[in-house]
């Protein structure tokens, strides 16, 4: 399977539990339930090919604590963004990380980016952020930095992923690699359930369905950026994962009929595709 696949595969199945996350009553819980379904359907195999198949050492122990960590701050600044903010406003300042992933992956790695690839990594963070703005509202600001705080988590993570995937032979490896980073994050979602409502798991459930589908998209569509990092660099393919985004707002408007703001979110939308285009002719 070539990068190129894999991103497009990953871009449809991030769509799908994105799409669903947002549809779903906050009182479900939908990632709780969701991260939960991926260890239960996928992660006891994926580990077992991961404990079987990966090189280990110790900087593959360090990536697995270090994207643990970041992943469980990611969703649970997530998860906060969206208390105060819908979907559409939090979700893409949270993924607006490929700027501060390509300066950091510049400082410690030494890595470097043609102009065309810087500028559509900068035009695609602007946009983010702009398309995030169509759905401000009044009590929004207090979502701002529980977003900004997963996008500094996403940079993390992608970073540790870079390094930990040259010791991930294939997709199975990378999927359990993704499985315990998940335990992690789900863990510490099951903590803070507990310390607000007194419940060790959400009180409702999302239909089966819909669950079973979020199950089996979250983490694949993870382990497919994973996999397309092991040929290009971490900034070019996390900002091109970021074109389910542009798909999820078309299709809030033409789809679901959501058309408030609809011609700034159309607007931002399509600058967004085209900062990724850019990068895709970068890389």
């Amino acid at each position: 399977m070539t990068a190129t696949t894999a991103l497009l595969l990953a871009i449809i199945l991030h769509v799908t539990w994105n799409l669903l996350a947002r549809h779903v009553p906050g009182r479900q819980e939908f990632i709780w339930w969701a991260l939960a379904g991926h260890l239960l359907l996928i992660g006891p195999w994926a580990v077992w090919a991961l404990a079987a198949e990966a090189t280990w050492d110790a900087t593959l122990a360090a990536c697995i604590a270090v994207s643990g960590l970041a992943l469980a701050v990611y969703f649970l600044g997530l998860r906060a963004a969206y208390r105060h903010a819908p979907v559409a406003l939090a979700y893409p300042i949270a993924r607006s990380s490929p700027l501060f992933i390509a300066l950091a992956s510049t400082l410690l790695f030494g890595e470097r980016f043609s102009p065309l690839g810087v500028a559509g990594i900068a035009l695609s963070s602007a946009a983010l952020f702009l398309l995030g703005a169509t759905a401000w509202r009044v009590d929004a600001r207090r979502a701002l930095a529980p977003a900004l705080l997963a996008a500094l988590a996403t940079t993390v993570y992608s970073l540790s992923d870079k390094v930990a995937v040259a010791r991930l032979p294939g997709l199975a490896s990378q999927l359990g690699y993704i499985s315990l980073g998940y335990l992690a994050a789900w863990l510490a979602l099951t903590v803070r359930l507990r310390r607000e409502s007194g419940h060790w798991r959400p009180r409702f459930r999302p239909p089966a369905r819909l669950l079973a589908a979020g199950a089996l998209a979250i983490g694949t569509s993870y382990a497919l950026i994973v996999y397309a990092m092991a040929s290009l660099p971490a900034a070019y393919t996390v900002a091109l994962g970021n074109g389910g985004i542009v798909i999820a707002a078309f299709l809030s408007v033409f789809w679901f009929g959501e058309h408030q703001h609809r011609g700034a979110r159309l607007f931002w939308a399509s600058v967004l595709a085209a900062g990724l285009a850019m990068v895709a002719l970068a890389r």
